[in-house]
């Protein structure tokens, strides 16, 4: 080992294993004593837990601005990022290391994304006859990981950047751009001063017969090759001023770490930047002009657990790829890589039900290794094992293929950062929550079934409420497959994202643990000006439900004021429901609704005392709207099962029914629920519905009333045969403009029934409309003999005898 410094600059592909792989090899080769990695700067002191128990990419470094956490930066790494492997060998080795681009600070304040703006490989990858970035580098790096490739592909972006380079020397700092310095400069073509277009870069990186020739076995050789071959001319690049200004910080950096007494100086950087660093670094002046005037601000900077899927392009990261799942796996299976591949997609396949056996595995197999050869390639990529999936095991089906993509080509997978991760007390709290009620934050959604007859079950249901008040959807409530059990049972889908590390920072602010930061949220909700008591209502629901006992007698309060103050008898209506269904909650739960119930006793007499004049003028949109609040707080009182307050809304729903002045849709829904309830018999129903199709009503309303009644309760028509001869009687005797302008109407009312209610009423009508035949169904005898056969059934069921 030489005693003058020596300094390498590894250009690495972003989350790419074979990459990661080589770098891997060629720091254990160059063996430095010093590591340089693409990161922001001000990062160094959380490198001491890349070695920490607990610590599992994939994973990402959060900075954000503490006063206003939404503003905030992520550099994710995963177990197969070339930065990642840097950083566990250094830790590994005792090797120090330090991150060497903006510090977040900077990069905050300017309020620009970290990473790159131009992706180099897309352009190599069309000068190798590649249409897509990712198949050409899957191509010429992953299958063949090589120590010594590096030079190369340093090589190659020196010649994509030259044409640009000659712009980037002559750039002098401006005073406009500094103090902008989230403006891009980008030059225009006659501004470039750049060579001819003869003179223009050429370069050819395609992975062919031409270039893959027996004996060129590693990715170097074969890179080294093309790019001396079949030039093919590409146009200038452009490098903008945030490239620029990260570079210098770069070498800035280098700079620091050298005269420090660094002797074998490894930095780990983009391929992009790499010519850039490269070779005699130039002198600081010039990069500290460019770096002068910068903003700042101030950050706070952590570990926090990230996703595969949150690495993939699709998600919009600007350093994404295509196939993290696929990357991993490629990394982490060394042996067989492509049998073990195959044998994951059939699990996948067969966790869908769908037919794969092991034969289709080996076909798989064989046809992916031929492809691969006929490619004159050393190893099936991704390309040839898709191609392969697709023939064999989904016989051509773009369905079956999709979940594949979207289950192991992607993947999911979400990292776990060391319990002393520096972090804020809401986020601390939570953790030792999910510890407490053994849950535990996963990427994949999967369905979460709680019985609130078990203590721990509505804890975990009162986590789940206060995160949503705290609007950090971990989970989403969501109907069960599973047999309900009344308000016993909540089901939820729970899904973890690594964005909501933000949303627990800017939640902070409201508490230091979850239950006094939803307390203190959902009181600054409510006392909001604009508040309806249908708001208020829905935050006291929210409340009881969380157990949030230091906000529910301030929501309360808020809750009598507002409605003693709203005269609006349609907001009272809306906040009627959802007050009894949290005295039910309540109930279940064993919260004190008193004072609750005192607040709905009251909301219900002013909504009774209210109906009349509420009832009175409305138009048909607004009398449909009015209907379904009817229902809603019909259904609501029935299920309180309270007789003072269900004989209140009796009473007003009477008045309503007796009432010649209001909408037909209202007046037969009033009708409709009394007779639901015992009020009026079939009878006098009958009489009603006779007298609403009388000459002296509209054919309008006439069927504005038989919709409030009949609607969403077809079986009265196939029970009740009478009502069904009215109706019928009535339809035929309508004249052609008649039926026209009410079919519109009708067609919504019997379109809303069941198929089986219509097809029964169908038969009913085409029977004539009389009841079905049978002994004694004439005068209302019962048939002993039949009954008996059914008895003892049924006790036969029971296991009783009779």
């Amino acid at each position: 080992m030489s005693g003058d410094p020596q300094t390498r600059v590894f250009g690495i592909r972003h989350h790419g294993p074979g990459s990661a792989r080589s770098l891997r090899l060629a720091l254990e080769a160059f063996q430095p004593d010093t590591i340089l990695i693409e990161g922001p700067a001000d990062a160094d002191p959380l490198v001491g837990y890349v070695a920490a128990e607990g610590m599992a990419p994939p994973v990402a470094l959060l900075a954000y601005v503490p006063d206003a956490p939404a503003k905030a930066a992520f550099w994710p790494y995963a177990v197969f990022s070339p930065e990642w492997q840097a950083l566990r060998y250094a830790a590994e080795h005792g090797v120090p290391v330090r991150f060497c681009d903006l510090p977040a600070t900077m990069v905050l304040a300017a309020e620009e994304e970290p990473g790159d703006r131009f992706d180099p490989l897309t352009e190599l990858a069309a000068a190798g006859g590649y249409d897509d970035a990712e198949r050409w580098w899957d191509a010429v790096v992953e299958s063949a990981p090589d120590a010594t490739a590096f030079e190369a592909i340093t090589e190659a972006m020196g010649a994509l950047r030259e044409g640009a380079e000659q712009v980037s020397t002559e750039l002098e700092p401006n005073t406009a751009m500094l103090d902008d310095p989230a403006a891009a400069v980008e030059l225009d073509a006659d501004e470039q001063d750049s060579p001819p277009r003869s003179a223009q870069p050429t370069i050819d990186l395609r992975p062919d017969d031409d270039k893959c020739e027996a004996g060129t076995n590693s990715v170097a050789e074969a890179t080294a090759d093309v790019i001396e071959l079949e030039p093919i001319r590409l146009e200038p690049v452009r490098i903008d001023a945030h490239t620029l200004r990260r570079e210098a910080y770069m070498r800035q950096t280098m700079r620091k770490a050298l005269k420090d007494g660094a002797v074998r100086l490894a930095v780990v950087c983009g391929a992009w930047h790499a010519p850039a660093l490269a070779g005699k670094l130039g002198t600081a002046a010039a990069d500290t002009r460019l770096l002068k005037g910068l903003p700042k601000t101030k950050a706070t900077l952590t570990w926090v657990p990230w996703t595969h899927s949150r690495l993939s392009t699709i998600s919009g990261y600007g350093a994404g790829i295509t196939s993290p799942g696929w990357y991993h796996h490629l990394f982490t299976e060394t042996e067989r890589p492509i049998v073990r591949w195959l044998t994951k997609v059939a699990g996948v396949l067969r966790a869908h039900d769908l037919p794969v056996s092991s034969a289709h595995i080996i076909e798989a197999v064989r046809l992916a290794d031929a492809l691969a050869a006929m490619r004159d390639r050393p190893l099936a990529g991704l390309s040839e094992v898709t191609e392969a999936t697709r023939a064999v095991m989904c016989a051509g089906d773009e369905t079956m293929l999709r979940l594949v993509v979207n289950e192991l080509v992607v993947g999911e997978a979400l990292g776990t950062v060391p319990e002393g991760t520096p972090t804020v007390p809401l986020d601390a709290d939570l953790r030792a929550r999910i510890r407490t009620l053994r849950m535990k934050q996963e990427a994949l959604s999967r369905i979460l079934d709680l019985d609130l007859r078990k203590e721990r079950e509505v804890e975990r249901s009162r986590l789940l409420h206060r995160l949503r008040v705290l609007d950090i959807p971990w989970g989403t409530l969501t109907t069960s497959e599973v047999r309900s059990t009344g308000t016993f049972r909540e089901t939820w889908t729970l899904e973890w994202r690594p964005e909501y590390a933000i949303s627990i920072i800017e939640a902070s602010r409201w508490g230091t643990t979850i239950r006094t930061a939803a307390e203190a949220k959902i009181l600054d909700t409510a006392s909001r000006a604009d508040s309806t008591v249908g708001d208020l209502a829905a935050a006291l629901e929210v409340a009881l439900l969380a157990d949030l006992g230091g906000a529910t007698d301030g929501l309360i309060t808020r809750l009598a004021s507002a409605a003693a103050l709203d005269h609006d008898i349609t907001h009272l209506l809306a906040a009627l429901p959802g007050l009894i269904r949290t005295l039910r909650y309540g109930d279940v739960r064993g919260t004190d609704t008193k004072a609750l119930a005192h607040v709905a006793d009251g909301l219900l007499v002013r909504v009774c005392a209210g109906l009349p004049g509420a009832v009175t003028g409305l138009d048909t949109d607004a009398a449909t709207e009015l209907r379904t609040m009817l229902d809603a707080s019909h259904t609501a009182i029935n299920t309180r099962d309270d007789g003072w307050a269900t004989g209140e809304w009796l009473g007003a729903l009477g008045k309503l029914a007796d009432r010649d002045d209001v909408h037909g849709v209202l007046v037969g829904r009033a009708v409709r629920l009394l007779c639901d309830a015992g009020i009026i018999d079939e009878i006098d129903s009958a009489r009603r519905l006779s007298a609403a199709l009388s000459v002296g009503n509209t054919a309008a309303a006439k069927a504005a009333w038989v919709d409030g009644f009949l609607s969403g309760r077809g079986l009265l028509l196939v029970h009740d045969r009478e009502l069904l001869r009215l109706i019928d009687d009535w339809l035929r005797a309508l004249r052609e403009d008649q039926f026209v302008e009410t079919l519109p109407l009708l067609r919504r009312t019997f379109g809303a029934f069941e198929s089986g209610e219509r097809r029964a009423i169908g038969q009913a009508v085409r029977d004539g409309g009389a009841a079905p035949t049978g002994t004694g169904a004439d005068d209302g005898s019962f048939d002993v003999a039949r009954g008996t056969i059914a008895l003892r059934a049924a006790a036969e069921i029971l296991g009783v005898s009779v």
